[in-house]
């Protein structure tokens, strides 16, 4: 499929999910990557007139901020700023922690901040009748590079079905800025933090086992596992089916 037709499916699909659901809009988390900022397009182009942006920085990097604003101030995306850092402090002054900064705290705490942005995200569409457009893509999805009830959270993913190259092949498309192209994915979690520093496999390796299947033995195993352990995080929780 070429990439403008690709485009204007995703532009319909939304539409019509957001139609079919009778809310009158779509919201986005603004991240500055390039994610999210293809589908702050897609859905404005949707969406002219109800489409809404939020940039929900939580101790963020400067430059998520400044290149979220490249994208809404190129493509005319209106756009709120909602700093949730004392939200967070808040959270962290009355929760448990360990008195040394282990990996699993560290992750907890960086969980934390996706979910106050999920919470963020469906205030705004309570209050316009909106739906909560997410970022994932095929490559997040797969490997369960996400975090459950945070940037999971969202009522539909245009992206879901694409590698992270062709999300890269349609931000070029659509004339996302080169900067936020090319620079190193990430979840903002913490300072430094990349995606695949973090998942210890490059974007290209993951896009080329699941498009083709092939990869080394190890890569092989290690992305399998990884599918496996995030299994629980792409369905709905279990219901046991016996009955009392």
């Amino acid at each position: 499929m070429e990439t403008k037709e690709l485009a204007d499916k995703l532009v319909l699909w939304v539409r019509d999910k957001v139609v079919t659901a009778r809310c009158q809009g779509v919201v986005i988390g603004m991240s500055g990557g390039v994610d999210s900022s293809v589908v702050a397009v897609l859905c404005r182009r949707a969406f002219p007139q109800s489409t809404l942006g939020l940039i929900m920085p939580c101790y963020s990097i400067p430059e998520d901020e400044e290149h979220a604003r490249m994208v809404t101030a190129k493509f005319s995306i209106p756009v709120q700023l909602v700093i949730l850092d004392s939200v967070y402090d808040t959270l962290l002054r009355i929760l448990p922690r360990d008195k040394a900064d282990s990996p699993a705290t560290r992750l907890a705490e960086a969980n934390l901040k996706s979910r106050l942005r999920m919470l963020t995200l469906y205030y705004f569409a309570n209050r316009h009748k909106y739906l909560v457009v997410g970022c994932g893509n095929r490559s997040e999805l797969a490997t369960g590079y996400f975090t459950k009830y945070g940037d999971s959270g969202v009522d539909i993913l245009p992206l879901g079905n694409l590698v992270k190259r062709e999300v890269c092949q349609l931000a070029t498309f659509l004339g996302i800025p080169r900067v936020i192209i090319e620079k190193a994915p990430s979840a903002g979690l913490w300072p430094g933090q990349t995606d695949e520093g973090e998942m210890g496999i490059a974007y290209e390796t993951i896009d080329r086992y699941l498009t083709t299947g092939e990869a080394p033995d190890d890569l092989r195993k290690k992305l399998d596992s990884m599918s496996a352990a995030g299994e629980h995080k792409r369905h709905p929780p279990p219901i046991a089916e016996f009955q009392v």
